[in-house]
C-alpha cells in the first residue's frame, strides 16, 4: 500500500477517487484494507476541515425516533412518563443528565448532541 497523509485539497480529491475505485473491494482483502485506511484518513481530514455543527438535542431524538420507528412509549424508560417525554419533545422541559445518559446508551445519540442547549425556535 502506498498511502500518505491528506494535507491538501488535491490530496483529499485524490483520496476520494481512490475510495471510489475501491468501493467494491471485499473485506479482509488487500484492497479492502486499503479502503478502510483511506476512509479513515478522509474522515480525519473532513473532521478537521469541514466540522459539522452538533444537532439540536430534540431534533436528534426525533430523528432517532423516526429512524427506528419509535413512539413516545418507547422513550419512557429513558426519559420518564409520557407527559415528561412530550415536555422534552415540545421543548417545555430540559433534559437531565440522567436522561442524556439514558438516551445516549439507549438510542446511540452522541452525548455531545444531547448536551447542547435546544433551539427555542425549531
Amino acid at each position: 500500500m502506498n498511502i500518505k497523509p491528506i494535507k491538501t485539497d488535491g490530496d483529499y480529491k485524490e483520496a476520494l477517487n481512490i475510495i471510489e475505485s475501491l468501493m467494491m473491494a471485499t473485506a479482509d482483502s488487500p484492497d479492502g484494507d486499503k479502503l478502510d485506511v483511506m476512509v479513515t484518513l478522509v474522515e480525519a481530514y473532513e473532521a478537521k476541515h469541514f466540522p459539522m455543527e452538533l444537532t439540536d438535542p430534540v431534533e436528534a431524538i426525533k430523528f432517532e425516533m423516526e429512524r427506528k420507528s419509535l413512539n413516545v412509549k418507547d422513550l419512557e424508560p429513558m426519559i420518564g412518563k409520557s407527559n415528561r417525554v412530550y415536555e422534552i419533545l415540545n421543548r417545555k422541559h430540559s433534559l437531565s443528565l440522567n436522561m442524556i445518559w439514558n438516551l445516549h446508551e439507549g438510542l446511540g445519540i452522541p452525548a455531545e448532541s444531547l448536551i447542547k442547549p435546544p433551539c427555542t425556535h425549531a
